[in-house]
């Protein structure tokens, strides 16, 4: 495992629809996340900028996959949630550096 290499994927939504990053998440072979609740801030500059209304409940959603799923994670999040859809949601992901109490992602696929 400590050849591995991991992304964390985050994706910001509004509240309510996290089930839909999920579903598209696993299509891409996510195993699982973490949910936290939030609270979204913003200028009516930014809102009148990108002409969208900004719900201020959130949910993110945090994704720790192996670093070659995170560009098909990413596009299957953005396909289902994105700025399009209703969970107006935006992703990204961020490398990790170290990790530790993880099932290897390998030895459950062989399974």
């Amino acid at each position: 495992m400590a050849d591995k290499k991991y992304e964390a994927v985050f994706c910001v939504i509004n509240a309510g629809f996290s089930d839909h990053v999920m579903m598209a998440a696993r299509k891409a072979g996510a195993a699982g996340a973490t949910i936290l609740k939030g609270r979204g801030t913003t200028s009516t500059e930014a809102e009148e900028m990108f002409n969208i209304t900004i719900q201020p409940e959130k949910e993110v959603v945090i994704i720790l996959v192996p670093a070659e799923f995170k560009d098909e994670v990413l596009r299957m999040i953005y396909s289902k949630a994105g700025l399009e859809s209703e969970a107006n949601g935006i992703a990204f992901s961020v490398p990790v550096t170290n990790a530790v109490g993880l099932n290897d992602f390998s030895k459950a696929e062989e399974k």
